[in-house]
């Protein structure tokens, strides 16, 4: 019986638990394999989607006093809509200006009425006094022909006549002064006229002018995009019926082929960027959606933001989206991966299975004893992987960490 108990007890209790034991002692070696191929070093970037051929609609500036009140969006074209240059976009309610143009219409054509009536009183006048200086002309030839017959006179008629050719004299350079003078108030009085008229006519033109303005058209081939405004406690794009104040931009039409992504890098990173480089443009709208793009624009000033410290800057960059999709429309937020530095046909291995030692580098290379460390020369790296220049061989396997 105690013979049976101890071989039940190494059977059932001792055995199992020692071949557990040799089962938690075994160890799984993670491992990779050395390939050859393309390493690309890359930065990730955030930004916003814009166009780099665009045109913006403002609201017209009115001309004059008047030129600061508000107008109301009688009606313009759905955001995103396909609009062609010359197509009717947009139309301002321009009901109460064109009133004013009637009544400005009315002013002008009573203007116009004053100047003929001044015309032909101003023309009367002028006759009149012609015929004026016509008799003060005849009256001092009449007196200078009795005053020449002054031998056959007696002392006192020839002075009378003297004093009668003199008096006609004086009349006559009179009227003739008064002539030239009355000719040039006529001419200004005429010209005062005028140039109320002139204003007039100004006045209907800048109104006319104004009230065409109200009728926008595209000036390009492009998407129509509206712009947001503050409406309460949040943005919202702009509607129908909206006010909108002079010069203030409500629309934008864009060039959907020549989209770019508008992004900012740090300015200790910039020395990694050069016009040209390659990148890739995710949206964050299409997560599935991936555009090939280029670097074609990198800043040269650095600016801070006032929701940042002032000591960190950024630099603006923008990338230039090849192509075009429709989905592909302005202020969409995404991201880019731009590749800052590439190295073809090359060894590759994962990062973490390089390891310094004595001031070198070692990959530890799986063999029939074991893993064996082997120095190596390192190349470029990127944040997971790391271009073996010599050292490997391709279809090696490695040890991935000690």
């Amino acid at each position: 019986m105690v013979a049976g108990a101890a071989w039940a007890g190494y059977e059932f209790g001792y055995k199992p638990l020692e071949a557990q034991k040799a089962q938690s002692v075994a160890v799984v070696i993670p491992t990779a394999q050395v390939k050859r191929g393309t390493l690309e070093k890359r930065s990730r970037i955030s930004g916003t989607t814009a166009a780099k051929n665009f045109s913006t609609i403002t609201a017209p500036k009115i001309q004059g006093p008047e030129g600061n009140r508000p107008m109301v969006l009688l009606s313009m074209v759905e955001s995103g809509a396909v609009v062609k240059q010359g197509q009717v976009i947009a139309r301002i309610d321009g009901q109460s200006l064109q009133d004013h143009i009637d009544d400005v219409q009315d002013t002008v054509e009573a203007a116009i009425a004053d100047v003929r009536k001044r015309k032909a009183e101003l023309e009367i006048d002028w006759k009149n006094l012609e015929q004026t200086v016509l008799v003060a002309k005849a009256d001092l030839d009449k007196a200078r022909l009795e005053a020449s017959a002054a031998e056959v006179r007696t002392e006192v008629e020839r002075q009378l006549l003297q004093l009668s050719f003199e008096e006609a004299q004086a009349r006559y350079k009179q009227l003739q002064s008064d002539f030239e003078n009355t000719k040039k108030l006529q001419a200004a009085d005429l010209a005062i006229l005028n140039f109320t008229l002139e204003r007039h006519k100004r006045h209907l033109g800048r109104h006319a002018a104004d009230v065409k303005r109200f009728v926008i058209t595209a000036p390009m081939d492009g998407l129509a995009v509206l712009q947001s405004v503050w409406g309460g406690s949040s943005m919202r794009t702009i509607e129908q019926g909206d006010q909108i104040t002079p010069g203030q931009p409500f629309m934008k039409v864009v060039n959907p082929s020549s989209m770019m992504l508008d992004a900012k890098i740090n300015q200790a990173e910039s020395d990694d960027f050069r016009l040209g480089q390659s990148a890739e443009v995710r949206l964050d709208a299409f997560p599935g959606m991936v555009m090939k793009a280029k670097v074609f624009s990198i800043g040269a000033i650095a600016t801070s933001s006032s929701r940042q410290s002032p000591f960190i800057r950024s630099i603006p960059l923008k990338l230039a989206v090849d192509g075009s999709d429709p989905r592909l429309i302005p202020d969409l937020s995404g991201s880019a991966d731009v590749v800052l530095d590439k190295v073809e046909n090359t060894l590759i291995v994962p990062k973490q299975a390089v390891y310094a030692q004595d001031g070198k580098m070692f990959v530890d290379v799986k063999s029939t004893q074991g893993f064996t460390a082997r120095e190596v020369q390192v190349g470029m790296s990127n944040d997971t992987h790391a271009s073996i220049l010599s050292g490997l061989k391709e279809a090696e396997e490695i040890r991935l960490s000690r």
